[in-house]
């Protein structure tokens, strides 16, 4: 049996009697106190909770349609896994974000290997891979403006797919759609010329094509192909935007050309243990996410330390409290320098006032 500590002074107890409920008293002789030592199973029960959620294992299926696992672990639900402190600087990163409702998305950065963070990651690496969503450059451009950006070329050609549809009916957007699948094959920056004048040629062959107009009932002129003008307009961007090559400017490290890792490594594992424990509420989804994230960053923490230093909902309204006590206080009270002075309302006498 494990040897019992004073929980004041941490020395060796005692065996001290038993209660009536049949519990082990135990008894300090250096601190003259006895008390009963409760056995703390939350490690435990967090093993389980983590354990089912990270399996298709059904509550329902549980002894007593699992009423005594949700007792044991409905206050885990209550803690938010933060992203870890990364100290490397890792080369080559994937973004994306994975949608819990139309407004609620989860930005999610990892390594080859490991999530790194789910906000944002400290150490700037040299590349960046991303699916192009909006804004994203500008906030590439602020939070790590020296980190480069490499377009995911597969999203690349399933917005062109979008625009053209994967069975075009006209000559020129076939010829596009052809030129968009050509984007995987190249291997070198004369391919990535190649392709650009192939571009530019495919745009000097069909432009009165492309300049037809059409007239709608309002008298209102509009190009007639609209789609294959904006598939256009999106690949000229990138290429204006350097990138859509920069995986070709770099000979020291090898640039994927896609962020596959996100979507089949993470987002897709995401969406399948979403899907396994679906009705869970929005929070609940949320911290499902973050437990998943945590448990795959580099060096997650033993869970007796994740309860120890983990935030709770608790803990995190506690601070929002004290953050607002603490500013009503200080807009309250006056600050230095702006106090009454009590010779600005009396007259100066030759009794000194050693206390204003």
């Amino acid at each position: 049996m494990k040897q019992v500590v004073c929980p004041d002074c941490g020395r060796k107890c005692i065996k001290h009697g038993i209660l009536k409920s049949g519990s082990q008293r135990w008894f300090c002789k250096h601190c003259k106190v006895a008390f009963t030592n409760k056995i703390n199973t939350d490690s435990h029960d967090l093993k389980l909770f983590l354990k089912w959620l990270f399996s298709k294992q059904l509550q329902q299926d549980m002894p007593g349609g699992g009423r005594t696992f949700r007792r044991k672990t409905a206050k885990f639900w209550s803690i938010w896994c933060l992203p870890p402190k990364i100290e490397e600087v890792y080369d080559v990163l994937y973004f994306d974000g994975i949608y819990l409702t139309r407004k609620l998305c989860v930005l999610i950065c990892c390594s080859k290997d490991h999530v790194l963070g789910w906000y944002v990651c400290r150490a700037p690496p040299r590349v960046v891979i991303s699916d192009g969503g909006s804004g994203f450059a500008k906030a590439l451009a602020k939070r790590w403006p020296t980190s480069n950006h490499q377009r995911c070329l597969f999203h690349v050609f399933a917005q062109v797919r979008r625009y053209t549809t994967s069975a075009p009916k006209t000559i020129a957007g076939k010829a596009l759609y052809e030129l968009a699948k050509r984007l995987f094959k190249i291997q070198s920056i004369d391919d990535a010329y190649t392709w650009i004048d192939g571009l530019l040629a495919w745009r000097e062959e069909f432009d009165d094509f492309l300049r037809e107009m059409t007239v709608d009932e309002n008298g209102n002129k509009r190009a007639t192909h609209e789609r294959l003008l904006k598939a256009e307009a999106g690949l000229l961007r990138l290429i204006r935007d350097d990138t859509l090559f920069t995986y070709l400017t770099f000979v020291d490290i090898t640039v994927p050309t896609t962020n596959n890792r996100l979507e089949g490594g993470v987002n897709a594992q995401l969406r399948g243990m979403l899907r396994d424990h679906r009705g869970l509420s929005l929070e609940r989804r949320l911290k499902a996410v973050y437990w998943w994230c945590y448990e795959h960053s580099p060096r997650p923490l033993p869970v007796a330390e994740i309860l120890k230093c983990m935030p709770t909902d608790k803990t995190i309204a506690a601070t929002y409290r004290r953050i607002m006590r603490n500013n009503r206080v200080d807009n309250i009270l006056p600050q230095w320098g702006d106090a009454i002075v009590w010779n600005e309302f009396h007259m100066s006498t030759e009794f000194p006032i050693y206390w204003d």
